[in-house]
């Protein structure tokens, strides 16, 4: 299944399921950004809007991206607010927004879907503004390699997302490759995660002001 598809299909249970890492997910958002105030910010691969809401109370205006049409219309069922902008998305293409537009880009749970970081870390220094930051908060390689990726079960079985692995080498020097310098990695766990490789790492990187 395409991993558009399977995003379509899984919108309607999403925010049902249980799901530890989408939970831990919301967590780490809010703890890693609650004190920043910006006045734009683009969060690619909203999803269901489960962060969406955070993104209200610490920008002016937030312009929302996600390629699943049905995450979107959740997204916006949950999240109606004059400040965000919902639009359907592929940030595998060229990024339908200006040059220096954002304060703040935001991606989570996103980046283990596309094979190739370069140019989604180009396209981010490319609309940040002088001194901007770029958040990111992925499935950590540890746990991928022992064989975790998004998945999720339905009426026919277990779907597994087309998934892939990128070090903890590979964002550092992606954003480096764009002069984008880091500020701050961690590592997280869920509380159930006692005696396990750590569930997901977190990066934020600032453009040159």
């Amino acid at each position: 299944m395409k991993i558009e598809d399977a995003y379509n299909t899984w919108s309607a249970t999403y925010d049902s399921d249980q799901n530890r890492t989408r939970d831990l997910d919301e967590q780490v958002a809010r703890e890693e950004l609650h004190e920043l105030c910006c006045g734009s910010i683009l969060e690619l691969g909203c999803g269901t809007g489960k962060n969406t809401g955070l993104l209200t109370e610490i920008g002016h205006r937030v312009l929302s991206w996600d390629f699943s049409r049905g995450m979107i219309d959740k997204a916006k069922a949950r999240i109606p607010s004059p400040k965000v902008t919902f639009q359907v998305a592929d940030i595998t293409k060229p990024w339908q927004a200006d040059d220096h537009t954002f304060d703040l880009v935001v991606c989570d749970l996103v980046l283990e879907h596309i094979e190739n970081l370069d140019f989604i870390f180009s396209e981010a220094a490319r609309v940040l503004t002088a001194g901007g930051r770029f958040f990111i908060c992925e499935l950590h390689p540890q746990r991928q390699n022992s064989g975790t990726q998004a998945r999720f079960q339905h009426a026919n079985g277990t779907t597994h997302i087309t998934a892939f692995v990128h070090n903890v080498s590979s964002f550092i020097d992606e954003a480096e490759a764009q002069g984008l310098s880091l500020c701050r990695v961690k590592e997280w766990w869920h509380e159930d995660d006692e005696g396990k490789p750590p569930r997901l790492i977190s990066f934020l990187f600032q453009k040159p002001t």
